[in-house]
């Protein structure tokens, strides 16, 4: 199936973080998505790989994502080896997207900057002829996304974002959808637990997204908004898509 996004993240929750404002809109206005997650999240400290499963599927379900597969490599660990790259080669070659959505270069956690390495090489790798890759046995056509476009997570972009979205009107739907993750957040009417606090558990941490996402909102009149760094230069037929 080929789809018009293909987001990519290193756990299960990091694209509900960082864009899902953007891939609800998207998804309302009929596009397809697919959301790719390198690894299944087994080291974070709250919850189990099982129910984090659970809850993205619950999250996909809020924000009308059409796919959503893991690749199974080792969370906290992910590595820029051939057979990363070839990984997430095949995923571009399996859903074929003419956009992808991927972690920024400079980030809090070392396994969101390996995946935006792997990112960038595997999108160039999948696109080669001479390249072959198969899944279940069949070998998938060479496919290159047009573009490429970096969201943010925890630390600020290394300059100033290229592009920003108006999410006023999927604000709410962003929100649901993390807190689909409710093993992960500060949310104990949804998840009791004696596991310990952690960055992202701090009762403060969704106020901050909301901070954030309301900061952007004013860098461009709206109410909410979701930044992006563009890898490739980005440009318009003529000034009048602007008008």
């Amino acid at each position: 199936m080929s789809v018009d996004v293909l987001v990519l993240s290193a756990h299960p929750d990091d694209a509900e973080l960082a864009c899902s404002g953007t891939i609800r809109k998207l998804t309302k206005e009929g596009r397809t998505v697919a959301f790719v997650d390198a690894t299944r999240g087994e080291l974070g400290t709250r919850g189990t790989p099982e129910l984090r499963e659970k809850e993205a599927a619950a999250a996909s379900e809020i924000l009308g994502v059409h796919i959503r597969e893991c690749l199974d490599m080792t969370d906290g660990a992910i590595m820029h080896t051939d057979e990363n790259i070839r990984r997430v080669a095949g995923a571009i070659r399996a859903h074929r997207p003419t956009r992808m959505l991927i972690p920024p270069p400079f980030e809090r956690h070392p396994d969101h900057e390996a995946v935006h390495r792997l990112a960038r090489a595997a999108a160039f790798v999948a696109g080669l002829a001479k390249v072959e890759i198969a899944r279940d046995g069949v070998v998938l056509e060479p496919h290159r996304p047009k573009r490429l476009l970096c969201f943010q997570q925890q630390y600020d972009f290394p300059r100033l974002p290229d592009l920003y979205v108006d999410i006023s009107e999927t604000f709410e739907d962003k929100m649901r959808s993390i807190r689909a993750f409710s093993s992960q957040f500060h949310l104990p009417e949804l998840y009791a637990s004696d596991e310990p606090s952690t960055f992202i558990s701090r009762p403060e941490f969704l106020e901050e997204i909301e901070a954030r996402s309301r900061y952007y909102g004013s860098r461009i009149g709206v109410a909410h908004a979701e930044a992006f760094l563009a890898v490739e230069p980005l440009g318009v037929s003529s000034l009048s898509v602007l008008l």
